[in-house]
């Protein structure tokens, strides 16, 4: 008999019927783990069909709906609210993990500072990879983009589709926040981000691990390869980003991006550049010209949103 993982609890949200294939991918990529979790808590979005359909067709979970408001925070929220696991894991409902994630993930609790831990999220492109999108920019996709650790490290936040912390957190400062998270399709985020730093805050000599063995394969559908979702999810990480500075502040809500603005972004533009000139590669100077773009945008997007009375007035976490 196969051991369990005890004191583990996976989440994985889902809301959409069509994404029926992955989502049953991503369960059973995580059943299939050795040891398997504990339990495995599947919170559909406000879609009694579907909640339904798992419930009826999927063995071996708890199918819940969420219940708080509509969008991802809520619904790890719900999930949170019924999980018994000490360590708390979220999966992405288009992402499949490797083997060994989860105990790789759970390594890292061994050390009592660590209060949470991520992987790496790898793209599972469903067209052809553009020429034109830039490593940096992966994270439009959800995916480890260019200048994240290569080996294991302490980051400031970890990324959604891949992520875990313990149960304790939550009971002492709330679950995620509202009115940040993704919505449906809507391509806003930083939940998780506003979420970390929030936790640091209140434990500052805790830390967040990044651990890029523990991966999983994130599903790009071609609709994101695209021009169009590429902008507009680069104008909503810049609103985002605002509603996160005005909950923790513009010092803690922005210091990995400055980093990441002065450094990383600037080698990507030369790198393609160096690609085009020295290679010959014409999608070089397509890349680079995309990184100006992309934070070009995302620069407006945040001023957008710093003046916009819909982030003047934060709203409270929920528990």
């Amino acid at each position: 008999m196969t051991q369990t993982i005890h004191n583990i609890s996976v989440i994985i949200c889902a809301y959409d019927e069509g994404r029926w294939s992955i989502l049953n991918d991503a369960i059973t990529s995580v059943q299939q783990q050795i040891p398997p979790p504990s339990e495995i808590i599947v919170v559909i979005d406000h879609n009694s069909p579907l909640l339904e359909r798992v419930r009826a067709h999927i063995p071996g979970v708890i199918a819940i709906e969420n219940a708080e408001s509509r969008g991802l925070s809520g619904a790890r929220n719900s999930g949170i609210a019924i999980a018994n696991g000490e360590v708390i894991v979220f999966l992405d409902d288009d992402a499949v993990v490797t083997p060994g994630w989860l105990t790789l993930l759970c390594e890292e609790f061994a050390a009592p500072q660590v209060l949470g831990v991520g992987g790496a999220i790898l793209p599972l492109w469903s067209a052809p990879t553009p020429g034109w999108f830039p490593e940096e920019f992966y994270w439009v996709v959800g995916c480890t983009y260019q200048g994240m650790p290569l080996m294991k490290a302490t980051v400031r936040n970890l990324i959604g589709a891949n992520m875990s912390f313990r149960r304790e957190i939550f009971k002492a400062i709330g679950g995620f926040r509202h009115g940040i998270g993704r919505v449906g399709t809507l391509p806003v985020g930083c939940e998780e981000t506003e979420l970390c730093i929030r936790v640091r805050q209140h434990w500052p000599e805790g830390v967040f691990q990044y651990q890029p063995e523990a991966r999983v394969l994130h599903h790009v559908p071609e609709s994101r390869t695209r021009w169009r979702y590429f902008w507009t999810r680069c104008y909503a990480e810049g609103l985002s980003k605002a509603i996160v500075a005005r909950y923790v502040g513009t010092k803690d809500g922005l210091a990995s991006e400055r980093a990441y603005t002065l450094r990383v972004l600037p080698r990507g533009v030369i790198r393609g550049l160096m690609d085009t000139l020295l290679r010959g590669d014409l999608t070089g100077i397509m890349r680079a010209g995309t990184i100006m773009a992309g934070l070009a945008v995302t620069m407006l997007g945040y001023l957008a949103g710093r003046i916009s009375p819909l982030v003047a007035k934060p709203q409270a976490t929920r528990s």
